[in-house]
């Protein structure tokens, strides 16, 4: 180059020599342009690189690229020091001689003790404004309570006088006396008992039941019907003590340890229980109940009705059939079987009122009178039920009496009978409202499949669906139960049904758990029929799946008919697509998904995953970390960058061996003309 330059330039010389008209000047300004052009017509244009393996050019590209950026910090490391780390480095420790430093010293103690003195004095200030302002505190709260106990008083000398039924005693000498039975009783039921949840109390509840159904059904049978005999009262006597110890068992063991609910929260306190149930009107009812008028029988005779008192205890009978409608699973079985009960307590009061009627008249003095032949409750029993029933078929009556009385019964049977068919309507029209909402759902949409002539066989897989859907859930969609819940329940049920699942996924591993029970509320429930599409090979994907029931397959094949694998209740797919993005189709299904029979799948969907982030930038962090290695291990390009990769190894396979024949004829296996020149230099040496 050098040489070519010194040519042109004496070529110039020369030229201006020859041809004094031209300017040396301009001639040297066109000199580089010449140059540049006589370069350009020396020099071919650089061929373009032959690639012959993408993935390992795209390799060696990137390690160059790494290199080089490795280069340029290592130069700026040896420009400047500093420059390898963004921290600045820590000042060196200053040396000081020994005066210095006892100087040094004193000044920190100073310092210290100058620090700890203005603390004290803060926390002193401190200590002293909070004891002014407890003390104004204590003296408003002291003249709020007396400006309270003020108001109370005028309110109470106000207030006119309660008149009371039953005059308030102090039963604390009761309770020194049943002090070691409820001790006793501490170590089965415990301080308190929850009416609500305990099952030992709704046990205990139907005994009472049972106490309390004997006096009301056989205390008026006992009044209107000669059963009180010799032989009859000593068995009488023996039930009546058994299920009046029960009452007052009850009384004093179960009622008094009754939890209660007051602002909001739960009493548990035994000694509070007690006083909650002693200043009740229940408390009042019972008192009456127990009342013992049947000492009276020493005077009077044994009579059932001194103990007609214990119809008062009704409210026992209500507590327990509600306790029981909350915790059976088909509660309208109860309401019908209650019903029908009520039914037949009124025949079985028109037959002891018929009896008497036919007493007073004279048994067997007319037709129309029971005749005192066969079992006398039986007899009046079917009279009853073939009167308020309104069957028809009886003797006229005659007299006035018995003219009025059948009127009466008419009457009285008419409003009862048509009240509990329309309670019994009612309780039947509940119980099957679920069904009757089934119904009335599949009807029109068989009716709007029909009028746009829908497929038979889509209309076959329609009902399917609707049948398998009810007959699995008992529902048809189960959103609509869970949205009248609150979310405290909600969240119960779906930790309960799903958490275990979610905790298993390796994309949601190390996330917040309060953001896996908002993607838990999120959850919605699909059933597909047999051989339906979950996913389909090439769709763009915004949910993930959770199997609840069933299975699934992924096949492929021409035809779909080669099974890769089958997932079941508790597997996940479809969770990549959640974080894949639309470029270059990222969020593209890679495979198909069929039901195998019917399966039952929680579906969530990607806007609703990504609202849910939006609260929680640790735990999105997290997932766009793990997001990236399943992609890489899971992604669509992860089979075509494993073909690159096998390509590419391709061209570093093992060298292959030397010919035998070559080896033959040239000397080139062990010991031939190789062998000896090595060893005839290792002599030399």
């Amino acid at each position: 180059m050098k040489r070519k330059k010194k040519q042109n330039l004496l070529q110039l010389l020369l030229l201006s020599l020859q041809n004094p008209q031209l300017q040396l000047p301009l001639l040297l300004m066109e000199l580089p342009t010449q140059m540049e052009k006589s370069q350009s017509r020396e020099e071919p244009e650089k061929p373009k690189p032959i690639v012959i393996n993408r993935y390992s050019d795209d390799l060696l590209r990137e390690v160059a690229h790494r290199i080089r950026e490795r280069t340029v910090i290592f130069k700026e490391k040896v420009v400047d020091p500093y420059a390898s780390s963004p921290e600045h480095s820590p000042p060196p420790t200053p040396v000081y001689r020994v005066p210095d430093w006892i100087k040094k010293q004193e000044a920190d103690r100073i310092a210290k003790e100058e620090a700890e003195r203005k603390k004290k004095e803060d926390d002193e200030r401190k200590a002293k404004e909070k004891k002014e302002k407890d003390e104004k505190m204590k003296e408003q709260k002291e003249k709020e309570k007396k400006e309270l106990e003020e108001k109370l008083k005028e309110e109470e000398a106000n207030k006119p006088k309660e008149v009371r039924l039953l005059p308030k005693c102090s039963c604390a000498w009761l309770d020194k006396i049943l002090a070691p039975l409820e001790d006793k009783m501490d170590e089965y039921l415990g301080n308190t008992v929850d009416p609500f949840t305990d099952m030992r109390y709704i046990k205990w509840m139907f005994v009472v039941t049972i106490a309390y159904n004997y006096n009301v059904w056989l205390i008026p049978l006992r009044m209107c019907f000669p059963y009180h005999t010799e032989e009859s009262i000593p068995y009488w006597i023996f039930f009546d003590i058994l299920f009046d110890l029960v009452m007052i068992f009850d009384i004093i063991v179960f009622r008094q340890r009754l939890q209660f609910v007051k602002g909001g929260d739960i009493i548990k306190d035994r000694k509070l229980t007690k006083e909650n149930y002693r200043a009740s009107p229940v408390c009042k009812m019972d008192m009456i109940s127990i009342i013992p008028f049947d000492l009276l029988s020493f005077q009077f005779g044994f009579l059932s009705v001194f103990r007609v008192n214990r119809f008062a205890r009704n409210d026992s009978f209500n507590e327990f059939s509600d306790r029981l409608e909350s915790i059976m699973k088909q509660a309208y079985i109860w309401r019908v079987t209650r019903t029908i009960g009520y039914l037949l307590y009124m025949l079985h009061l028109n037959a002891c009122i018929y009896y008497v009627a036919s007493a007073y008249l004279g048994l067997g003095t007319s037709k129309w009178t029971y005749d005192g032949q066969g079992n006398a409750y039986l007899r009046c029993y079917y009279y009853a039920t073939r009167t308020l029933i309104n069957i028809g078929g009886l003797p006229e009556p005659t007299t006035v009496f018995e003219i009025a009385f059948q009127m009466s019964n008419f009457f009285v049977g008419v409003f009862v009978f048509s009240s509990l068919l329309g309670q019994m309507r009612d309780v039947i029209g509940a119980a099957t409202a679920g069904q009757t909402y089934f119904r009335n759902s599949m009807d029109n949409c068989v009716a709007y499949m029909v009028a746009n002539r829908i497929p038979k066989l889509v209309q076959h897989r329609v009902r399917t669906w609707y049948n398998y859907t009810w007959d699995a859930q008992g529902m048809l969609d189960e959103g609509e139960l869970l949205d009248r819940m609150p979310t405290v329940m909600k969240t119960a049920i779906a930790v309960d049904i799903n958490m275990a699942t979610f905790q298993k996924i390796d994309l949601f591993k190390g996330c917040d758990n309060q953001m896996m029970i908002d993607m838990l509320l999120r959850l919605k429930s699909i059933i597909y029929l047999p051989g339906d599409f979950v996913v389909k090979k090439g769709d763009i994907g915004k949910e993930m799946y959770i199997i609840k029931s069933g299975a699934v397959q992924v096949v492929g094949g021409p035809d779909n008919s080669i099974v890769f694998v089958t997932l079941k209740a508790g597997c996940v797919f479809g969770e990549i697509s959640l974080l894949q993005s639309s470029a270059n189709g990222g969020n593209r299904r890679t495979a198909n998904v069929k039901a195998h029979g019917f399966a039952n799948l929680f579906v969530l969907e990607k806007k609703d995953l990504f609202d849910i982030l939006v609260h929680y930038p640790n735990s999105q962090k997290v997932l766009a970390r793990k997001g990236k290695k399943l992609m890489k291990a899971k992604g669509p390009g992860a089979a075509k960058a494993e073909e690159d990769k096998k390509k590419a190894m391709t061209l570093f396979t093992q060298k292959p061996q030397t010919p035998k024949l070559l080896r033959a004829f040239g000397g080139l296996g062990k010991g031939g003309f190789l062998d000896k020149l090595k060893a005839a230099a290792a002599e030399q040496k």
